[in-house]
């Protein structure tokens, strides 16, 4: 079976969406189907072919106010004459742009059956980059986009229900694997700890993510200096890049800054620090606590997305109240105080992350959409 993945984020480009996109092509080009891609082109395109698949590159145009994001254009003729020549039996659209719109509209002009993925709560973004006012319309268009498609895809029971809520109709769960091949304890590197500066028995506390207002970065810095009250020798580490590095770089220059990693040279920074603070709330799911956990790293996260779903408080990493700055901090004293139970802690976050596989993920999603598509696609699928 032929299916069409149409995104407007993708490796080499490196966040949640991009890297949960490429395991579903791999994963389900492994599981025996023909999967293309169709994204904007990105600079790297420039030196030639970057995957093993076939893909459809389009104009990309930059995100206002997100450095290092871009949408596609809105190419609905392309596609339908692409599609016409190599008629995919589903497409997958990831992303709610200009590009997925005209990937609705192409392939809902050919019959083409249509499903999508919620993966970013983009109208939780809008009181921290200006646009708060437009939340309201933004989330009308974006059930409006979704409610056109057999399916909406998210990755966790607490968003079905809100979308539901939201009146979005067909939301199933597509929720998330960890390589666990990659992320583990065994990429814990001294060498890379001592190129930090650190003290050998020092804790790290580790952030990875983009470096940008709504991942609530001022709660993860009170959180980390309450916690040095406690470890004076400890230090911040900040793996990852975006619009507010450079502040924190001025207001902080004694924590670490990694900037954008990628492969096992992202694994090795995960593994070679101790905790990871986690205090964003406009998560549809939150891959990096699964694959801190993974490594091996006592995490502490607000309660909800990925954290409600597989973080036991007091076992395998500790939670929050969601989105409640005092109950945050008080689980970093609560955290401080059950120290000695750290090891325990991290055996116990490996052992939840490596029964996360991504192959479980991709049956259950190719379930679903055998279900949706219905008896007249079902041969389609053997």
């Amino acid at each position: 079976m032929k299916i069409a993945l149409v995104t407007e984020t993708f490796p080499p480009e490196v966040n949640g969406v991009a890297m949960t996109l490429r395991q579903y092509v791999v994963g389900m080009r492994a599981r025996g189907y023909e999967v293309s891609v169709v994204r904007p082109r990105q600079q790297a395109d420039r030196d030639g072919p970057l995957h093993d698949f076939p893909e459809h590159l389009v104009k990309g145009y930059a995100v206002p106010r997100y450095e290092g994001l871009q949408f596609g254009g809105f190419c609905r003729g392309r596609l339908k004459r692409l599609w016409r020549e190599e008629r995919p039996m589903l497409v997958h659209v990831a992303t709610e742009g200009p590009l997925g719109m005209a990937a609705l509209f192409a392939a809902g002009s050919l019959g083409i059956p249509v499903v999508s993925t919620y993966h970013t709560n983009f109208h939780s973004y809008g009181d921290h980059y200006g646009y708060g006012w437009f939340s309201s319309p933004l989330m009308a268009y974006l059930r409006w986009f979704h409610n056109r498609t057999l399916a909406t895809f998210v990755p966790s029971e607490d968003l079905k229900r809100t979308l539901e809520e939201a009146r979005f109709k067909n939301v199933r769960i597509f929720s998330r694997g960890v390589d666990t091949r990659l992320f583990g304890p065994h990429r814990r590197s001294e060498a890379l700890r001592r190129s930090w500066g650190v003290e050998s028995a020092a804790p790290v506390v580790a952030y990875v993510g983009r470096v940008a207002a709504e991942k609530n970065l001022p709660l993860t810095v009170r959180a980390f200096e309450r916690f040095r009250e406690r470890h004076p020798a400890a230090r911040l580490l900040v793996v990852g890049d975006g619009p507010e590095r450079k502040k924190l770089e001025r207001e902080h220059p004694e924590y670490i800054f990694a900037g954008m990693r990628r492969g096992e040279d992202l694994a090795a920074h995960y593994a070679s620090a101790d905790l990871f603070f986690f205090a964003s709330t406009t998560e549809t799911f939150g891959n990096v606590i699964t694959e801190a956990m993974a490594s091996g790293l006592v995490v502490l996260a607000y309660n909800y997305a990925a954290a409600l779903h597989h973080v036991r408080d007091g076992v395998n990493g500790y939670t929050a109240a969601y989105d409640n700055d005092t109950a945050y901090l008080a689980a970093v004293d609560r955290l401080c105080d059950d120290e000695p139970s750290w090891p325990g802690v991290s055996a116990a976050a490996v052992r939840t992350a490596k029964a996360l596989s991504w192959d479980a993920v991709l049956a259950r999603y190719e379930s679903d959409v055998r279900a949706t598509l219905g008896a007249d696609f079902k041969l389609a699928f053997t």
